[in-house]
């Protein structure tokens, strides 16, 4: 009996089965009634296109056009249907799903749909096609209801049932002054409940939130999330009422931003969709691989010197890309959550900076030291390399990944409250956190090759004075023994000034150069 009461009904699969059953149609329409929108538009999939056109009929234009507002590709399901009978399904529909609606058809089409819709309807479809995509008033319906603030309590219901019939948005009624202008918000319960020698003014909420039609999604959707509100008034320059944001817009909208960022932090320009083309994928894709790519080719080309002399640390670059873009990211995710709290202070940002910079450096030395561990054994165990040369290539792979890792915490959090502070999208921040921090990594590879040239025998790197002294290092070419030991880690700083006394250089330019021998 319990597993019966916690058991999901399977609506979809009791709608296939009742428009098959065979039964009187108006029975089956009756018993539709006992079903919701969104279950019956996800049933129109495992119907096939003779049943579904039978269950148009049955269930008529103002019902079906509730069922397409749920669906995903309504296009789909509109191109079944004659012009003059999708007209009257996009008519009956609320202005910003019948535009969500002819987005998806041909533009020749959607043309001729709106030339057969009325002119009410049309007038609304234009003017939320307006705005542009990232405006507030591309999302906002024109279901809504106004009254004027001049009325009575009676007149105020006379007109909520005069408006009903056309607009069901009516848990919030809107009030229009004397001049046009928006005045405030009735709420529905308190219109009910009020006595007839009530004024209207003594109900109506002159503060109520409302939001501009040219204001971008981004600027107000923190304002919008903050209120608990089923509707939020929309208007114009001149303070008219020309829309109303729903509660489901505003999980719509969010929705929308969400999936936006996470796009951006992935490296795409915009989300990916489940049934896009191969064309489209790539096309999202692509620019921000090819920016990465050039990126991290051009820094490590200015370090072509390093890798020419020491090519093993090419190996382990990997390991910095890798960790310090996983360490940017997360503090990048952190950032842009606590961000989205516009209360929060300018101490409690300095103090988030500095909490992410212990975080980075703590787990950069912890890798660090497990790198200089790793590496360096495998070097001598693996490679053959004597322990001077092996750990001195993973001492620098150590503290480069230290490095890389706090910087990468510190720009994670830095540059989006940056970016935040010029209006800029943070998300789109993810290049910088990822990429860069490899610079540290050949800087301090770097430091052997500019060592004096007693530090050789620790280094295995005799190259070091030739190169310190600003001398060619062709003497390894004509020296295939020196070679030998320089690349085995064993050219002492002794046979390094053998060498350059042989090539002519003053004991005065020596010492200079290599005091520390």
């Amino acid at each position: 009996m319990e597993n019966e009461i916690l058991m999901e009904p399977d609506y979809i699969h009791e709608l296939v089965e009742l428009i098959r059953s065979g039964e009187n149609k108006e029975k089956i329409a009756e018993q539709l009634t006992n079903y919701h929108d969104n279950d019956i538009s996800n049933a129109l999939d495992e119907l096939n296109e003779e049943e579904r056109k039978m269950l148009y009929h049955m269930l008529g234009a103002e019902r079906v056009s509730e069922i397409f507002a749920y669906l995903d590709d309504p296009g789909k399901y509109l191109g079944e249907l004659a012009l003059e009978q999708a007209a009257d399904i996009i008519e009956n529909m609320d202005a910003d799903d019948a535009v969500d609606v002819l987005e998806e058809v041909d533009e020749e089409i959607r043309n001729q749909l709106i030339e057969l819709i009325d002119e009410e309807s049309k007038e609304d479809i234009k003017l939320i096609c307006s705005y542009e995509e990232d405006e507030i008033g591309s999302k906002m319906t024109t279901n809504f209801i106004e009254i004027g603030r001049s009325l009575t309590i009676k007149q105020a219901m006379r007109a909520l049932i005069a408006q009903a019939e056309e607009n069901d948005n009516i848990s919030t009624l809107f009030v229009e002054d004397d001049d046009g202008t928006f005045y405030g918000a009735v709420d529905l319960k308190d219109l009910i409940v009020a006595r007839t020698y009530m004024t209207l003014e003594s109900l109506i909420t002159q503060s109520f939130p409302y939001v501009r039609d040219h204001e971008t999604i981004s600027e107000c959707i923190e304002r919008l999330k903050d209120y608990a509100e089923d509707s939020i008034p929309v208007l114009n320059d001149k303070n008219e009422l020309i829309g109303v944001i729903t509660a489901q817009d505003i999980v719509e909208v969010v929705d929308d931003e969400l999936g936006d960022d996470y796009a951006k932090l992935a490296g795409m320009t915009e989300e990916a969709e489940l049934e896009e083309s191969l064309g489209e994928s790539i096309k999202k894709r692509l620019p921000w691989l090819v920016v990465l790519s050039m990126c991290v080719s051009t820094v490590t080309s200015l370090f072509e010197g390093v890798i020419a002399q020491l090519a093993i640390i090419v190996s382990f670059q990997s390991v910095i890309l890798g960790m310090s873009g996983n360490v940017g990211t997360q503090s990048l995710a952190v950032t842009i959550r606590l961000l989205m709290d516009e209360n929060l202070e300018t101490k409690q940002k300095i103090g988030m900076i500095f909490r992410e910079m212990r975080i980075g450096f703590s787990n950069g030395l912890i890798l660090g030291i497990l790198s200089f561990l790793l590496i360096g054994a495998y070097l001598c165990l693996a490679k053959g390399k004597s322990p001077e040369y092996a750990f001195a290539i993973s001492l620098c792979a150590g503290i480069a990944l230290l490095m890389a890792m706090t910087i990468s915490s510190i720009v994670g959090t830095f540059v989006p409250m940056f970016f935040s502070k010029i209006h800029v999208d943070p998300a789109v921040e993810v290049l910088a956190t990822t990429r860069f921090p490899v610079v540290p990594y050949y800087h301090i590879s770097n430091a052997p090759v500019d060592m004096p040239v007693a530090w050789t025998k620790f280094w295995g790197n005799g190259r070091v004075f030739y190169s310190s002294l600003g001398h060619h290092d062709d003497v390894f070419d004509q020296f295939p023994q020196a070679q030998l030991l320089m690349e085995r880690g064993m050219l002492w700083a002794a046979r390094g000034k053998e060498y350059a006394l042989d090539r002519g250089l003053t004991l005065e330019r020596f010492h200079s150069g290599g005091k520390m021998f």
